[in-house]
């Protein structure tokens, strides 16, 4: 039985200023846009249907789209919706509310680096195994972002990271080795 969890609850990872050459790489990517299209542009009841609701950002909070891994804009519209980010049969099956910009196309790619939208916030990092089981999790501070996905992907057992907005809780995009495609 698979269940070992080591509790990297720590904010003390190493800044590297580079990676080691040789060293792994991770890329962080948005959400596919497609999975969105049906809601994009859809009316307020159509929406609801979906259990999703349209709002224009109105500056009073930051509302980071999960396609383009970018903050959107004062007046932008947004859709709010349930996403069940980590569809697995296990009890790590999570889900929650995130937001899409209606004008958000192309899903972000970052290669070794953390989306700006992610500056000045506190992360959840989960490592999973392949099987969408917990292998570890750590909490990473503002700044700690990369680091802390260096250390959980030095354990050859995990194979993605989510990360979540550490306060909300709420999805905020997946990590993988870069020589992994997505599944």
């Amino acid at each position: 039985m698979r269940g070992r969890i080591d509790g990297l609850y720590s904010s003390s990872f190493s800044q590297p200023d580079k990676p080691k050459e040789g060293a792994m790489v991770y890329r962080i990517s948005g959400l596919n846009p497609g999975d969105f299209a049906h809601l994009i542009g859809a009316s307020d009841t159509e929406l609801a249907k979906h259990h999703a609701l349209r709002m224009a950002v109105d500056g009073q909070s930051v509302v980071p789209c999960r396609i383009s891994l970018r903050n959107a804009e004062l007046g932008e519209s947004v859709i709010l919706l349930n996403h069940v980010s980590h569809d697995v049969a296990t009890p790590y099956r999570s889900s929650f509310a995130i937001f899409v910009r209606e004008t958000a196309r192309t899903a972000a790619e970052y290669i070794d680096a953390l989306p700006p939208s992610f500056e000045g916030r506190p992360f959840a990092l989960r490592g999973f195994a392949a099987d969408g089981m917990l292998c570890n999790a750590a909490l990473a501070l503002p700044g700690e972002g990369d680091s802390g996905i260096r250390t959980l992907f030095d354990d050859p057992d995990i194979t993605y990271i989510d990360i979540h907005n550490a306060a909300h809780g709420c999805f905020a995009a997946r990590a993988r080795r870069a020589d992994t495609v997505d599944a």
